[in-house]
């Protein structure tokens, strides 16, 4: 199988003993490689000591003087957002215990492009050298906007945003039916396959470029595919065994314990629970629910061991779908937690 999304950096890193990713120097550096970053032709002599010094020694001090010296406010900025960074990183046991730092303390004081790729890495890890092609695609939802269509016969389809923007006109085809429907088009031709069982390997071939559409509809490959990415996910980072089904309703006597899978689902479970009055149109915006058991009841709070834990996505007002992974780290129902 093709090492896949092999730019995310995931072999720069080590895997430890406890089978956690160690930040390298090589991972480090990969960061200076990229345009906020690396020195452009009228970058001062400040600006290039220093990118030349963390090259060389991605962990070398340095020191606030030497920043002061950048001329470029931007750059000057940039270089203590990294150095910022590095420091959380290096600090930390591993690469996953950096991670879930990052959303502990309140406010998350990384550039966003940095989160997306380190859970892009922290999924390729968890995800594994066998994996399915459906599932790596889904996964790809995790730290990726996906752009949400809904036909009439209510086929929910995910595409990526940055690739509908990219490959969309001005003012022409703004959702993925119109991007579909114009796949003859001889200029600027659209090419958004949709991704089954039937032609998943050709995942391999165009891991990166982030053009395969997916359905997300009961039944199909790629929800089921979503169920064993998120399980898989909670797995290893909390060391507890879930299952996780699609289901087409809430069962309101079990219903003790809901996680948002994003902004909107978040909000919208907290409503339905509290008996808030939902209006149709936002009701509409809910594409998935989901149940999630604990294989040993054990690991939950005892006052609700056994339960159902409901999860849910949803699309904001712009049919724009925004996991947000790190929900599930923090707001599942767990007894060490207590």
């Amino acid at each position: 199988m093709p090492d896949y999304w092999a730019s995310c950096g995931y072999r720069l890193l080590r895997t430890g003993a406890d089978g956690r990713l160690v930040v390298t120097d090589d991972f480090l550096r990969s960061f200076l490689q990229r345009p906020e970053l690396a020195p452009v032709a009228d970058s001062c002599a400040a600006e290039r000591a220093i990118a030349d010094a963390l090259v060389r020694q991605p962990g070398a001090a340095i020191e606030p003087g030497a920043l002061a010296a950048i001329r470029d406010d931007d750059a000057r900025y940039n270089y203590e957002v990294f150095l910022r960074f590095r420091a959380r990183l290096v600090a930390a046991p591993s690469l996953e215990a950096a991670y879930v730092e990052m959303f502990s303390g309140g406010g998350v004081d990384v550039p966003p492009d940095f989160v997306r790729q380190l859970t892009q890495v922290l999924l390729r890890h968890a995800l594994g050298s066998n994996a399915d092609p459906i599932a790596v695609r889904v996964a790809e939802a995790l730290f990726r906007t996906q752009r949400i269509t809904i036909t009439g016969e209510r086929a929910v389809m995910a595409a990526d945003e940055a690739t509908i923007e990219r490959f969309a006109t001005p003012g022409a085809f703004g959702s993925l039916g119109e991007l579909l429907a114009r796949n003859s088009t001889p200029t600027r031709s659209v090419d958004l396959d949709v991704l089954d069982r039937e032609n998943a390997p050709m995942y391999w071939e165009r891991d990166e470029q982030h053009d395969l559409a997916i359905s997300l509809n009961r039944g199909q490959p790629a929800l089921d595919a979503l169920c064993a990415v998120l399980s898989r996910w909670v797995a290893h980072f909390l060391d507890v065994d879930v299952t996780i089904t699609p289901r087409r309703e809430i069962d309101e006597r079990a219903w003790v314990w809901h996680v948002g899978l994003d902004v909107e689902s978040t909000a919208l479970l907290n409503d339905l629970y509290n008996g808030a009055d939902v209006d149709e149109a936002r009701l509409a915006r809910l594409l998935c629910l989901f149940e999630l058991r604990f294989a040993d009841p054990s690991a939950m709070r005892a006052a609700i061991a056994g339960r159902p834990v409901y999860l849910a996505m949803a699309m904001d007002a712009d049919q724009r779908l925004k996991l947000k992974p790190q929900n599930l780290l923090f707001n599942l129902p767990l007894a060490r937690l207590q």
